[in-house]
């Protein structure tokens, strides 16, 4: 038995070429728009605890030490603004993943047309990010919490620790399932979406249904396709890192001739190395986003062709696909 996934590691080469050239700076910069959003997934955040136990004694509140009201109104603040902020560019984001893929099934980039086009499915799918994200946001602070309410209450953390420990597995599991569901979504089921003209469910119970009559060409893709984002990742980190040391060169060049000058630590100093700051970490997302560019776009025509070839009802490339198609 043939293996999708492999036929069309090369084929995707051919399809992702054609799509990306010519050049064209102006397209470029729009696929670098929507891989800005697109790109990006979602992350846990991490932590590092001191594990050793206070030392001396715990007042009676519980609590070693009190917090400012302001300071925690403070706190609550900014978190509530982060989470909103999150919550846009997630949203964002899933309406940009039907930019995407309508921009690689027509070869035509157009963000705006597209938008008004799907944003409806693009709430639907945000939706559905939703509610499977946030069990596992819920178990993963879940059992952080193993860890860090008894330190920050001063009681005994072995128990605690050891329930910490024993969910180590279980967390590591949930969160590949929660993985694999999450990228069959992106780049299978959106796509049956925009087909179907239909809702995250009913293409996950066409998906579904592929999925038991031929998983051994869905797994094959899945560890494929894992092997090849981690090599894509490697060598655009690469690249992106040569970049920034070569950008870097002329900013430390301004900040000493700005040293020689007027002193860093004067107002004129400090504005500029801010200006510098600025200038170089937005050098940075914009030199990411176009790196990303080739490789999201080949990873998605990749998924799009061994979905096409795994069942030809799925087919969304239509005369897109490579001309000559493997035995």
């Amino acid at each position: 038995m043939a293996l999708h996934a492999v036929e069309n590691i090369e084929k995707a080469f051919g399809v992702t070429r054609e799509f990306l050239t010519p050049i064209d700076v102006r397209r470029w910069l729009k696929l670098a728009v929507v891989v800005f959003f697109v790109g990006s997934g979602v992350s846990f955040p991490t932590a590092q605890f001191n594990t050793s136990a206070p030392s001396g004694d715990v007042p009676e509140s519980g609590l070693p030490f009190s917090v400012p009201v302001d300071v925690v109104t403070l706190v609550v603040g900014l978190a509530v603004a982060g989470l909103l902020v999150g919550a846009l560019f997630v949203l964002i984001g899933a309406i940009m993943e039907f930019v995407l893929i309508e921009s690689l099934r027509t070869g035509e980039v157009s963000i705006r047309g597209y938008w008004s086009r799907r944003w409806r499915q693009g709430l639907r799918l945000f939706g559905f990010r939703i509610a499977i994200g946030l069990p596992m946001f819920a178990l993963f602070v879940g059992w952080l919490a193993l860890l860090v309410v008894p330190i920050l209450t001063g009681r005994d953390p072995t128990i605690p620790v050891t329930a910490f420990l024993v969910g180590i597995p279980v967390v590591f599991l949930v969160g590949v399932l929660y993985a694999l569901v999450s990228g069959l979504t992106t780049v299978f089921v959106v796509p049956l979406m925009i087909q179907a003209d239909s809702g995250v469910l009913a293409a996950w119970r066409r998906l579904w249904e592929s999925i038991k009559a031929a998983w051994k060409q869905y797994l094959a893709y899945v560890v494929i396709a894992f092997l090849l984002t981690l090599a894509a990742g490697i060598v655009a980190s690469i690249v992106v890192g040569l970049i920034a040391i070569a950008l870097l060169l002329p900013v430390l060049v301004v900040a000493g001739i700005t040293h020689v000058t007027v002193s860093l630590s004067s107002t004129a100093g400090i504005v500029v190395l801010a200006g510098l700051a600025l200038l170089f970490g937005l050098s940075m997302v914009v030199v990411w986003a176009l790196a990303q560019v080739p490789i999201v776009t080949y990873l998605r025509y990749y998924a799009l062709l061994v979905l096409g070839d795994i069942d030809e009802s799925f087919d969304v490339l239509g005369d897109r696909r490579p001309s000559t198609e493997g035995p």
